[in-house]
């Protein structure tokens, strides 16, 4: 068990406490007939970040778990906006559709000028997937992992794209980091805190990797706290009347419109003021040094290797 504890700084700390209360950047720039792939769109952030990247003319692509939703969404955006917009039906607890979709993005002849990681979930009680994995850990983590490796030389032979995980501020809690040996929490206690924590602190350190690999390219990757923004994140009945009270009767009292992320996702992915800036983590536009669990460079390795073998590449 590793300590981070007292790696920590307050200085950091400070820094984040006054970002949350700042304004994206803004892009104003074109991005007709360009290609994004948006997961998770059918509502909160990713909803509002599509409407932003299509009213500045990008063609859209989701990754979402609803037809019916998906089916409605591409209507509204094609009709508004006159773009292209089409969508692949993919449950991320389930990593053989991961792989599916994966597939289908790698067999297509279009280059990926954005792809956006934003789907996500978040749990008070433990559950475990079909493929056997904590369920916030593969949805928050495994199935972007996945994604990113199976397009990885994609990206490489294209020579040019950006890759944005939103991320969270949450990976903080994740204080003594990640157990690679109980990633499915069976000798720990689960709350929803630690659990969503963890699967953003693995999402960062897999950033690490990913940036060395992408080292010498065009393309980068980086990740994103959206701020506190009402989404409904969490919003399920199994989550409990207690956490639904406090989640809709206090964080979402405070919280900001998720257009606001949007705006930041967009400038993160089309302003050329990042055309070489990679590996790095953002409170909105603002960049941060992340907590010290995810800088890491060893514990992002056998995170690598285990999540290799988790995935089924192994």
């Amino acid at each position: 068990m590793t300590n981070y504890w007292k790696y920590y700084s307050w200085i950091n700390i400070r820094a984040m406490l006054k970002n949350n209360k700042k304004e994206p950047a803004i892009c104003e720039d074109d991005f007709t007939g360009k290609f994004v792939v948006i997961t998770g769109a059918t509502s909160g952030i990713g909803y509002q970040t599509a409407k932003e990247y299509a009213v500045n003319g990008a063609n859209l692509l989701f990754l979402n778990r609803n037809e019916e939703k998906s089916k409605k969404l591409c209507k509204e955006i094609q009709k508004k906006y006159g773009v292209e917009c089409n969508y692949i039906i993919v449950n991320y607890e389930h990593l053989s559709e991961v792989k599916k979709a994966a597939q289908t993005l790698l067999n297509m002849n279009q280059t990926i000028d954005v792809f956006i990681h934003n789907a996500g979930v978040y749990l008070e009680k433990k559950e475990l997937t079909d493929d056997g994995n904590e369920k916030v850990f593969q949805v928050n983590f495994l199935a972007s992992f996945l994604i990113n490796y199976l397009l990885k030389e994609k990206f490489i032979d294209q020579n040019h794209g950006r890759i944005i995980f939103v991320n969270s501020e949450g990976h903080r809690f994740s204080i003594t980091g990640l157990k690679i040996d109980d990633l499915n929490w069976h000798r720990r206690r689960f709350t929803g805190l630690k659990g969503y924590g963890a699967a953003k602190t693995a999402q960062l350190l897999s950033l690490l990797i990913y940036k060395e690999y992408f080292k010498g390219t065009n393309v980068t990757i980086n990740a994103m706290h959206p701020g506190n923004v009402l989404t409904p994140m969490g919003e399920i009945e199994k989550n409990g009347k207690l956490y639904l009270y406090i989640k809709r009767n206090f964080i979402n009292r405070f919280a900001k419109h998720p257009s606001i992320s949007a705006k930041a996702l967009y400038y993160l992915g089309v302003s050329q003021n990042l055309k070489d800036v990679t590996g790095k983590f953002f409170n909105l536009t603002t960049e941060e040094e992340p907590g010290p669990s995810v800088l890491d460079g060893k514990m992002a390795v056998k995170l690598w290797k285990k999540s290799i073998k988790l995935v089924g590449l192994e």
